[in-house]
């Protein structure tokens, strides 16, 4: 609560979801929503209606939405000296338009904290934003732009993490970083407490290259399962009814007698819990496997995944694969022979479960609401 008025906190979350850029963004921003308005706090989110986005499913879950309008597929206005940001494509318009649009639906709210998760807003767009909120937490993946915040989180595990936003910072800037901030459900931390470090055999699979996977992983991945001389008990595939390969993967489903298809699960937790181990993609969900030892095969499916799961692999916490780009059919074939022959499994899955409790959602909120 603010102590001053005696008013509910109020919260806005910047962020979108899209075809292009997936849900993650999203997903661990309600993730964070739901336990801040658990403790009181007025949340509301400002996103824009991109195709693929997720504004029913955020007013779904009971939190005010406060749309942009749709791409305009104007080309991205210089952010310094004609260099433009990495994913500045992701946007949908210029920085300054996007800025001007926000603080019109904040209109006279003035959030306590205004939470940023965005990889096509840097310093620039922060700085028009201060005067129209008290703070401004941004949650960070990259490590390839300047900001100007009070709270950073960024809950990736990384080879010289101490020292990655060195120079792109204020020194007022609160740095949270590692997996013990990671956004993870609640049924995660729960879950962390039963789950049992895996053992073989490995008869239970699961595959997830994110709900839309445009590549079709998942497809090829369950391709090369055909070629596997193993007998699973069962495989778990998830992807999105609104990915393009969702019919393609059901009729591989369909004609397999140890698949299920799940697809536009609110979570993975139990899924992941059952499995033995799993085969997907390098992104947030990592940090959900990790909290529920499960060993996985990751491919990486962006150019921003490979320094995390390149450090990963070194850690032992994951096996990295290969690259969307060179991964073939027979490199997934002879890691899933090799996985299920490992001795150490215990171990590994053990290693995982070390690294993330799944505790991340309150670690956070305790450094937000206390200088609220």
């Amino acid at each position: 609560m603010n102590q001053d008025s005696q008013q509910p906190l109020c919260i806005a979350f910047r962020t979108d979801a899209s075809l292009q850029i997936g849900s993650g963004h999203v997903m661990r921003c309600l993730t964070l929503a739901h336990t801040l308005r658990e403790r009181g706090a007025d949340c509301r989110f400002v996103c824009r209606a991109h195709e693929g986005n997720m504004l029913e499913r955020i007013r779904h879950e009971g939190f005010k939405v406060m749309a942009l309008p749709p791409d305009s597929k104007a080309s991205t206005e210089p952010i310094v000296d004609e260099e433009t940001l990495g994913h500045a494509d992701w946007l949908g318009t210029r920085w300054k338009v996007d800025a001007e649009q926000t603080i019109k639906r904040l209109g006279d709210s003035r959030p306590d904290w205004l939470v940023v998760d965005h990889y096509a807003l840097d310093v620039h767009w922060e700085s028009m934003l201060q005067p129209y909120c008290n703070r401004i937490m941004v949650i960070d993946d990259l490590a390839d732009r300047d900001h100007d915040c009070d709270l950073l989180l960024d809950q990736n595990l990384v080879e010289n993490m101490s020292v990655r936003y060195q120079g792109k910072l204020t020194e007022k800037c609160i740095q949270l970083l590692g997996p013990q901030y990671a956004l993870l459900q609640p049924q995660y931390s729960q879950l962390h407490k039963i789950a049992k470090p895996r053992r073989q055999p490995l008869k239970n699979l699961l595959v997830f290259f994110g709900g839309i996977d445009h590549h079709d992983l998942t497809g090829l991945t369950l391709a090369a399962l055909r070629n596997v001389n193993i007998s699973f008990d069962s495989v778990d595939v998830v992807v999105s009814g609104q990915s393009a390969n969702y019919n393609k993967i059901k009729y591989q489903v369909d004609n397999s007698l140890n698949m299920q298809l799940h697809s536009n699960l609110p979570s993975l937790a139990h899924l992941m819990l059952k499995a033995g181990f799993s085969v997907g993609a390098g992104g947030s969900t990592n940090w959900e496997r990790l909290c529920l030892g499960l060993p996985t095969l990751v491919v990486t499916v962006a150019e921003n995944q490979k320094p995390v799961n390149r450090s990963l692999h070194n850690m032992g916490l994951i096996q990295w694969i290969g690259d969307v780009e060179s991964v073939e059919l027979d490199c997934i074939k002879s890691a899933v022979e090799k996985i299920v022959s490992i001795k150490k499994i215990y171990d590994w899955s053990e290693h995982c479960m070390n690294v993330c409790s799944g505790d991340g959602v309150n670690n956070v909120i305790d450094k937000l609401l206390p200088v609220s």
